[in-house]
């Protein structure tokens, strides 16, 4: 007998060798149709796989995570096998489960070339094999074994000979067979609707020196009123897309003579990133931080010192030539070597801590062209860097006021759903990471308590954490549920000891301070991105980059038209005017377009009576109001904005 231990904390005896179904048979015969996978000892596994010994195990189903993984990565699998029946031949790379769905990497057979076309034939295919109720059999062997099995596809061959010797776990289904860890589900029954969506191009390996293979992008369910719900929320997500949404608010741009992810911030663009950067400067003030400056350019001994040269390499940091001899200086791909060069720039004593440095500085990192995306993948971008050095007895309270700063940003920007995931060190793989055990243990212990102590919703995830230090990211959800992580904070006892840092404490020796890594936007492309896709351009009145256009119904009006906009201005009110020779319906329609929250429209009567009538975005006619009495009226709504934000 075996002793499983619940998420409960109670312990069942069981038989050895009892699988994650029986389990859940036993518990409640309903649980045993809705579990997918399991979590056994922290490793996720098939739930028919045998248990062997005593174990803690976590059973999941279609509403968590683990249970989705097992079931698109199942998919993944059943795509494969819809593409070597329609393309002998065919070649596989990769096929992992993503957030929402999968994807396959492919070659397909004999030159064939898959095109948007064939994809409905492709979705027909895997239902076909998806009612036949092939079940997914691991099996495991040796690696020479593994290797022969795969000798007709190099891509196979070249994961399997990076695999360490010893077995090697193969899954079947039906005629087909893949290299895999799992886990999966036990037949293909559950899949009941499927949805081929996309075709990418994809390098082999993410190098662009090597093959260009055929992504295929697709997504399941285990109810077709499934899948018809997530096609209406990606028809919706389509129209909050932040790049439609850029361009047609004159947001941003990009330029091919000035290079791929590369953006260019229009005058619109620049004023809502400069609002967001005064809302985060004003906040930092509150809470102590100074601001500082940092280049560009840095020398390559910089970040050979902190150790992100060897960990990142030539994808992350590009030469400057200069003509100097010996002199290699690199784009500054990061901002904290800079900062920690400003700390050392000076003695320091025990009473100068916390020190808080605040910078938007610009990094550029060389991403593939492939990979770039709109503002949430660019080579270069603005991080709302902050670096914080304090002292061991100060670092828990640091960090909770790290997150209070968070939680006020999210606030303000009307992110209500998160979760804090805590992201730790492989205990599997420590070779990644720099800096001693002990440093480790007690950072990791730092964020777990400091999250403890503000009550926050937390997940740990082994594996996550930055090469010199845990960190704490939080994963925000959009209006459409869609997940995104927004804002990190990460311990590092490393930095300082590669950089020297020292402080001089009551004892009069020198002792080392503890670096916070601090970046509640993260990046300014990034986050507008999403913030673009979470209100579809409808920004809080605060934040927008015009709080109303100003309309007259005629020519006739211009003059009135352009006395209202001019103090509305006077008044701190974001105003523009439109006076373009166009009928005032067409004006309205337009400028609604453009997510204006308020229109005012001015003609005869407003002009004699100094009002302007308004329509809300939205909501239409809110009827008349006299010219300071509207501005008061703005002002006040975004002043009670501000306060219910404070409190």
């Amino acid at each position: 007998m075996i002793k499983i231990t619940l998420p409960d904390q109670s312990v069942r005896e069981y038989p050895e060798g009892i699988t994650g179904y029986e389990i859940a048979k036993d518990i409640s015969p309903r649980l045993a149709k809705e579990v997918l996978s399991i979590t056994v000892n922290d490793q996720l596994w098939d739930i028919t796989r045998p248990i062997t010994s005593d174990a803690n195990i976590n059973l999941h189903k279609w509403e968590d995570d683990e249970g989705k993984h097992a079931f698109w990565h199942s998919s993944a699998h059943l795509l494969a096998e819809a593409l070597q029946e329609l393309y002998p031949g065919t070649k596989f790379g990769i096929g992992p489960a993503i957030e929402n769905g999968f994807y396959y990497d492919v070659e397909p057979g004999n030159g064939a070339v898959i095109t948007e076309a064939d994809l409905p034939k492709i979705e027909k295919k895997m239902l076909e094999l998806a009612r036949q109720k092939n079940e997914y059999n691991r099996r495991e062997v040796p690696k020479n074994e593994a290797l022969s099995f795969f000798n007709h596809d190099p891509y196979k061959v070249e994961l399997i000979g990076e695999l360490e010797d010893g077995t090697i776990s193969f899954y079947q289904q039906g005629e087909f067979t893949d290299l895999c860890r799992g886990p999966h589900l036990p037949n293909t029954e559950p899949i009941k609707a499927i949805k081929v969506l996309s075709l990418a191009g994809a390098y082999w390996r993410g190098d662009e020196k090597r093959k260009q293979l055929t992504r295929i992008y697709g997504i399941t369910f285990p109810k077709q009123k499934m899948l018809e719900e997530y096609l209406i929320q990606l028809e919706e997500a389509q129209k909050r897309d932040h790049r439609k949404i850029g361009k047609e608010l004159d947001l941003f741009t990009f330029s091919q003579k000035v290079g791929q992810g590369l953006p260019l911030w229009m005058p619109k663009g620049a004023k809502l990133r400069e609002r967001l950067e005064t809302f985060l400067k004003k906040v930092q003030v509150k809470y102590g931080y100074e601001p500082v400056i940092t280049p560009h350019i840095g020398q390559k001994e910089l970040y050979i010192t902190s150790g992100h040269y060897a960990k990142y390499g030539a994808d992350s940091f590009q030469p400057i030539n200069t003509p100097a001899e010996g002199e290699e200086f690199l784009l500054k791909p990061m901002n904290c070597p800079h900062h920690c060069e400003i700390y050392k720039a000076r003695p320091r004593s025990y009473r100068d801590l916390p020190i808080r440095f605040a910078e938007f500085g610009t990094v550029y990192r060389y991403e593939q062209s492939g990979e770039l995306h709109g503002l949430t993948r660019v080579r270069g971008f603005t991080q709302d860097d902050a670096h914080i050095f304090c002292r061991p007895d100060q670092l828990k309270d640091e960090f909770k006021k790290v997150i209070d700063i968070i939680f006020y940003i999210f606030k303000a920007l009307d992110f209500k759903d998160y979760i804090a995931q805590i992201s730790l060190r492989d205990p599997e793989n420590t070779e990644k990471y720099i800096g001693s055990d002990e440093n480790w243990e007690k950072a990791e212990n730092a964020i777990i308590e400091a999250c403890s102590e503000r009550r926050l919703n937390t997940v740990i995830e082994k594996g996550e954490a930055a090469f010199y230090g845990p960190k704490l990211d939080f994963m925000v959800k959009d209006a459409l549920g869609r997940k995104w992580q927004l804002g990190t904070i990460q311990v590092d006892y490393n930095l300082p000891e590669r950089f020297e840092l020292e402080y001089i404490g009551q004892d009069n020796s020198a002792h080392r301070p503890i670096m916070i890594h601090r970046a509640p936007f993260g990046s300014m492309e990034r986050f507008v991105a999403v913030l673009i896709e979470h209100t579809a351009g409808k920004f809080p009145l605060w934040l927008t980059p015009e709080q109303a256009v100003v309309l007259p119904i005629s020519e006739k009006f211009n003059d009135y038209a352009k006395k209202v906009q001019k103090q509305l201005e006077n008044s701190e009110v974001r105003a523009i005017l439109d006076d373009r020779n166009e009928k005032i319906g067409r004006k309205i329609r337009d400028n609604e377009l453009k997510r204006i929250p308020y229109l005012l429209i001015v003609g005869e009567k407003e002009s004699e009576n100094g009002e302007v009538s308004v329509r809300k975005q939205g909501e239409g006619d809110q009827g008349t109001m006299k010219i300071d009495q509207f501005a008061s009226f703005i002002n006040d709504q975004v002043d009670q904005m501000l306060q219910e934000i404070d409190e």
